[in-house]
């Protein structure tokens, strides 16, 4: 009799601790938000962008001034040596630029999706999706995150 308590008794802790492991897991709070709204809102984004076209005039600038200064000269050599300087000047502003660019955008990124991200948290979300993904569901909340986004 005592043996049948014990295996009954068993039996039920058992079937117990099986239950918790196949629970059904807890349901996922999914968002979405607009990307494109928000980097648009990005202060970072708008002065890169502002950077990005103060950097174009200058390079325009600056080959207009080479181009008329190449053509002030006379001697050929002179001319082709001094085109030539001017192109290696251009290439490398160009390169300087585009490296500076490359790494304010990878920043700039980097602070939206922390800010999306650190928000979505704060709300309880344990997903956030692009909302040009998805075609429907998920809660949005991209008005939310262009208040904090700056």
């Amino acid at each position: 009799m005592r043996l049948k308590k014990v295996i009954t008794l068993s039996a039920i802790f058992a079937v117990i601790s099986m239950s918790s492991v196949f629970a059904a897991p807890q349901p996922q709070k999914i968002a979405v938000v607009d990307i494109q709204k928000v980097v648009a809102a990005s202060s970072q984004v708008k002065a890169l962008k502002k950077t990005q076209e103060a950097r174009n005039k200058e390079l325009t600038n600056f080959i207009k001034n080479a181009q008329a200064d190449v053509n002030k000269q006379t001697d050929a050599n002179k001319k082709k040596s001094l085109a030539q300087s001017y192109e290696k000047q251009l290439a490398s502003k160009r390169e300087a630029y585009a490296k500076d660019y490359a790494a304010k955008l990878k920043a700039a990124d980097a602070n939206i999706t922390a800010q999306i991200s650190k928000k979505a948290t704060e709300l309880g979300y344990t997903m956030v999706l692009p909302k040009s993904g998805v075609i429907c569901g998920g809660d949005d909340i991209t008005a939310t995150v262009l208040k904090v986004i700056k």
